[in-house]
């Protein structure tokens, strides 16, 4: 390894660390969500100290010329015509020393792993989808010369001089010529490919303000961002409620408010109607996720969520996810109604609910949905 790509390697290594430091302030502050880029993020890492030359205390001298005392600033603008000193008043405090570093998705899912210990994902059932993967497996004697094996090339080579009797082993020197030439090639195979749908669901009922909203926002960033990082084929599906339920894209599911009632229960309902005709539970793996201030219409609706959730789609499902966002407004009542009805400390209840009272409990919330490795 070049000297460059070890240093590169250990300041990479410096930035993991000041990332894995301070996740919970990045989450909590969801300082990430406005730096997302294509599949990497910008990070600020504060006090990381850049390599810098510092002058020697002896008092040799050196070699600068020109007037001036030991300690004058180089800048100094004193005595230059026509130029103006700084203006603002002098100040106390350290300024801003913060660096914006790049970091893929990738890395930031397998810091988030490191630091909250996260189990990997053991993916259930077949797949759907067949992916091709080119590998390298044979040789031959046509092909690009970026493909050129020079190994090969040569052994070719040495046979055809012994064989020829010109190989001199005084001298052994070995030319190829066109005959002599091999060239790496390759062969397509198909492999079946692990498939996961992550199906966001949130109450957007007037209940539900924009700091509720910025809690899912943020948490299903990171959600997604693990999960993406267990999976090499993954769908992200999103369903808004408040009375009645619909399918919409991210950002209207992120930024949409109505003033309705609640029925969660409709919500429910088009999860399990998107299972049932396009991920077939034997060939996928099915995240629910389901985000609300815990305020339902009536115990008979409740009661239908329930039942839908028992009968249909916790079975199908790897685990389904209820984070009830503390509200002003908001009840709390359906996850009482949760706790009461299944019993969350079975093993082998795939029903993971979280309480998030505001950003500071995002990471115990995330710990808690993916903690159980499904």
């Amino acid at each position: 390894m070049s000297r460059i790509k070890q240093d590169h390697s250990r300041f990479r290594d410096i930035v993991r660390g000041k990332v894995r430091d301070n996740l919970k302030q990045y989450i909590s502050n969801g300082e990430l969500m406005g730096k997302q880029g294509g599949k990497a993020v910008k990070i600020p890492l504060p006090q990381i100290d850049l390599p810098r030359f510092r002058f020697s205390s002896n008092e040799q001298g050196g070699v600068g010329q020109g007037q001036g005392q030991p300690g004058d600033s180089l800048g100094s603008n004193q005595g230059q015509p026509g130029e103006e000193p700084g203006q603002g008043e002098a100040g106390q405090n350290d300024g801003e020393k913060a660096l914006e570093v790049e970091v893929s998705i990738d890395e930031l899912a397998e810091i988030l792993g490191e630091a909250l210990a996260l189990p990997k994902i053991e993916p259930k059932g077949g797949a759907t989808v067949v992916s091709q993967k080119d590998k390298y497996t044979s040789i031959r004697s046509v092909g690009p010369d970026s493909l050129k094996h020079f190994k090969r090339t040569y052994k070719q080579a040495l046979r055809r001089s012994i064989a020829m009797g010109q190989f001199n082993p005084k001298n052994p020197v070995v030319l190829p010529i066109k005959d002599d030439m091999r060239y790496r090639s390759w062969s397509t195979s198909e492999q079946p490919q692990s498939n996961a749908v992550v199906i966001y669901m949130m109450d957007v009922s007037g209940s539900m303000g924009e700091a509720q909203k910025e809690i899912v926002r943020i948490e299903s960033f990171w959600i997604n961002a693990w999960l993406k990082s267990q999976y090499k084929g993954i769908e992200t599906r999103y369903i808004i409620h408040d009375a009645s339920a619909k399918e919409v894209d991210e950002h209207t599911f992120f930024h949409t408010r109505e003033s309705g009632g609640t029925m969660i229960s409709s919500a429910y309902k088009l999860a399990w109607e998107m299972i049932q005709q396009d991920y077939p539970p034997s060939d996928w793996n099915i995240y629910p996720f389901h985000f609300s201030d815990g305020d339902n219409w009536s115990t008979e609706d409740t009661k239908e969520c329930l039942d839908l959730l028992n009968d249909h789609i916790i079975p199908a499902s790897n685990q389904f996810s209820y984070g009830q966002v503390e509200s002003h407004y908001g009840s709390g009542q359906f996850l009482r109604d949760l706790k009461k009805n299944f019993n969350l400390e079975d093993a082998d209840c795939t029903l993971v609910c979280s309480e998030i009272k505001d950003k500071s409990g995002i990471i115990d919330s995330i710990k808690e949905f993916l903690g159980a490795g499904r």
